[in-house]
């Protein structure tokens, strides 16, 4: 009975885990979608390069910072031009919404210098900003919220874009637990495009990953996330500016190591991004709730029951129940079979920090 006991438990804590994080899974480009691959599965054709794990990145200096858990560069290179709309739809690892509500989304572009993007090695690549979305101007939450409730994000490729092979390098960046050094998780892809066109815009700045960010800037050390009147502050450039051209701006940019005091008021997207309704897909969408308090829902890998201190339990935190998990246990299976231990590892680390999270959260309201 005990084994048995302790089985279910771990169960639901790798189901929970997989729900816990996710990936690119799709990229509409002018309405034609291209749909992504699973994370660690066989590839098939597609301009979304594969990567081998749901699990973030973390450390800004981490070599997968470009594209993601040790991409694979994608078997296609598919049409784009100037002005071209551009969406993105997120999933978790079982398939379901995006799990995470907190932190910025960004957008990068770099060209495939000397060969085609299929072969391009992405690791000194000149990226260069063209979108970003942070909190919502109405103090309404983060744009990423939108991502967890399952739509996608649409933004417009800059107008002046030269001709050319680029890689489109869309991130998350989810910070529940970066309320310590080393606790933001990155999720970056990358999407081979090929940019028609007449233009003859030169990008700058540009930066490379790993290098366009710290460990410490205020965007990714942000322990003032969950109090009340914080100001993001972007990390990593400014969106790039053309120099023929007028490509896309923004005015709520602000360049690496500004600090929040002297920084500007949080901003919305571009002008030419939005969040679009969720849109049938091949990935099947499950609603998820939002924490009562703001934070970000999986915060909580485990019943309520069983995160409680003394006879307090954390009920502001949305839960993953035993029977939900159990629901995605066969979907996890395969994880399990080559990544288990890495996942429970790394749920363990996760439920560690997060109970520390919560401490420091319980200890600012008293």
């Amino acid at each position: 009975m005990f084994l048995y006991y302790i089985l279910t438990l771990f169960l639901v804590a790798l189901a929970t885990q997989v729900a816990a994080h996710g990936y690119l899974s799709e990229v509409s480009i002018d309405g034609q979608t291209y749909v992504g691959n699973v994370p660690n599965q066989t590839p098939k054709d597609s301009p979304i390069r594969l990567i081998d794990d749901i699990d973030p990145v973390k450390g800004a200096s981490n070599p997968n910072l470009s594209c993601g858990q040790n991409a694979q560069n994608a078997a296609l290179v598919v049409p784009a031009n100037p002005g071209s709309q551009v969406a993105f739809s997120w999933a978790s690892g079982n398939g379901g919404n995006w799990p995470h509500n907190t932190g910025p989304l960004m957008t990068y572009m770099a060209l495939c210098e000397g060969t085609t993007c299929d072969k391009y090695d992405a690791t000194n690549a000149n990226w260069f900003k063209i979108d970003e979305a942070g909190l919502k101007p109405d103090g309404s939450g983060w744009w990423q919220q939108d991502i967890m409730n399952g739509q996608s994000y649409t933004l417009t490729l800059p107008d002046d874009i030269a001709p050319g092979e680029y890689l489109i390098r869309h991130e998350i960046i989810a910070l529940q637990i970066a309320l310590s050094v080393g606790g933001a998780e990155f999720y970056p892809s990358c999407t081979q495009v090929r940019v028609g066109g007449s233009g003859s815009g030169t990008p700058s700045p540009t930066v490379h990953f790993p290098g366009a960010y710290s460990d410490t800037d205020p965007g990714i050390y942000t322990p003032d996330v969950y109090n009340p009147g914080f100001t993001y502050v972007f990390p990593g450039p400014a969106i790039a500016s053309f120099g023929t051209g007028t490509g896309n701006s923004s005015s709520g940019t602000t360049p690496t190591g500004s600090s929040p005091s002297s920084s500007p008021a949080p901003s919305a997207p571009t002008s030419t991004s939005s969040i679009d309704p969720p849109s049938s897909s091949s990935n099947p969408i499950s609603s998820t709730a939002s924490t009562a308090d703001g934070g970000d829902p999986t915060t909580t890998f485990l019943p309520s029951s069983t995160m409680s201190s003394g006879s307090t339990s954390v009920s502001s935190a949305t839960t993953t129940s035993a029977s939900d998990a159990a629901s995605s246990t066969s979907s996890s299976s395969s994880c399990w079979d080559q990544n288990g231990k890495k996942h429970l590892h790394n749920w363990a680390r996760d439920w560690l920090e997060t109970r520390r999270v919560i401490k420091i959260r319980r200890s600012r309201l008293h």
